[in-house]
């Protein structure tokens, strides 16, 4: 083996590894938003009433993927380039039951500390002309490698449910298409955009009249409360303890030794 082909082999060794540290410095990104986005997914659902939150799924680019994209946006194949101008390599996609829940996510992922926003497109408001809606926000989050901080960027898309089917739906006849979608079927896509904002619109109007009629909370009894967190493991007579003591009720003594 001539020394220039050790020098190549070698070469083909460190990129590889620097490869992989790029590639799971997007994992570790995704993971860190996925594990604020399921606190957050827990919590509602734990303690709060009602939880905006409905479905989350993530996703992240293969190296053969971000390697056709690099090639199409003709994105010089150099590491720090593609982290500069390729923004989606981590992607998360939340879905809400109403469009008011999209902006309420948004706006608690936006005041975490650690995250920071890049960039917000919101094509709620301001719909792309074939019907798409969506938020989209960029993010940017510290990961903590063994020689490195390295912020790295996340995309996060957050929109109701018929928004989500009326997006999946686009893309699969685009991909059937192969881009090249017949004009009578993009007018029968945006008429079914409309359809879906209608139904968005609709639907957060009765979600609203529900929420009118709520109950009290004076009214409800502290055990319905404690019941909620059921899942976690405590005994009724914790739980019945941490009721008196907020009731003021005195607290018999628990046996010794628990």
């Amino acid at each position: 083996m001539t020394d220039l082909g050790i020098n190549e082999r070698n070469a083909l060794r460190e990129l590889k590894t620097e490869l992989t540290r790029f590639i799971m410095s997007y994992k570790f990104a995704t993971d860190e938003m996925m594990t604020k986005i399921n606190i957050l997914n827990e919590e509602f659902s734990s303690i709060h009433d009602y939880n905006p939150i409905e479905h989350v799924r993530s996703r992240l680019k293969s190296p053969e993927g971000i390697l056709k994209k690099a090639l199409r946006k003709g994105c010089p194949l150099a590491l720090d380039e593609i982290r500069d101008h390729i923004q989606d390599i981590a992607g998360i996609r939340i879905t809400c039951s109403f469009i008011s829940d999209t902006y309420r996510v948004c706006d608690m992922l936006s005041r975490q500390q650690d995250v920071t926003v890049l960039k917000v497109k919101d094509y709620i408001a301001s719909p792309k002309p074939n019907g798409y809606k969506s938020l989209h926000l960029l993010v940017a989050v510290p990961v903590f490698m063994s020689d490195r901080v390295q912020p790295v960027t996340v995309e996060i898309q957050i929109r109701t449910i018929a928004m989500d089917f009326w997006a999946s739906l686009e893309h699969k006849i685009y991909y059937k298409y192969g881009g090249s979608v017949p004009a009578t079927l993009l007018v029968d896509l945006k008429r079914a955009a409309d359809v879906a904002d209608r139904l968005d619109v609709e639907m957060e109007r009765l979600h609203e009249q529900v929420v009118a009629l709520g109950i009290d909370p004076d009214d409800v009894d502290d055990h319905v409360n404690l019941d909620l967190l059921s899942q976690l493991p405590m005994s009724s007579e914790v739980l019945e303890a941490f009721a008196r003591g907020l009731t003021g009720v005195p607290t018999p003594k628990m046996n010794e030794g628990a």
